[in-house]
């Protein structure tokens, strides 16, 4: 785990400075200025490695694949950060359960 979490914070030196920071966790980063959240952001790319590792939702795996076959590992998995942020906003819009075939269609839309 501390080696993925290493690997993503390699590919993101925009937030080095702040990680370097004691008192990072505390601050607060809002849409209303512009800001994205540096913790959720690395914690969604730790939650898509967890997926793929289990291949979960089945089939997630594969559509990581033909990702792969567009772009490096790193926009691949921003590509499915997009997804699972779209399908988890409507599930909460909704009030329904994450629609995984869904959220493997959007994955596999950005592949081909």
């Amino acid at each position: 785990m501390e080696q993925m979490a290493a690997d993503i914070i390699s590919w993101h030196p925009e937030y080095h400075e702040l990680l370097s920071q004691p008192d990072a966790i505390q601050q607060d980063f809002t849409i209303e200025k512009g800001q994205t959240n540096p913790f959720l952001h690395m914690s969604m790319h730790l939650a898509i490695q967890e997926q793929l590792s289990v291949d979960q939702p089945p089939g997630i795996r594969l559509a990581y694949q033909g990702l792969l076959k567009r772009c490096d590992e790193h926009e691949a998995q921003h590509r499915i950060m997009e997804a699972l942020g779209e399908v988890v906003w409507e599930a909460q819009r909704l009030g329904t359960p994450l629609d995984n075939e869904r959220y493997l269609e959007l994955i596999r839309r950005h592949a081909t």
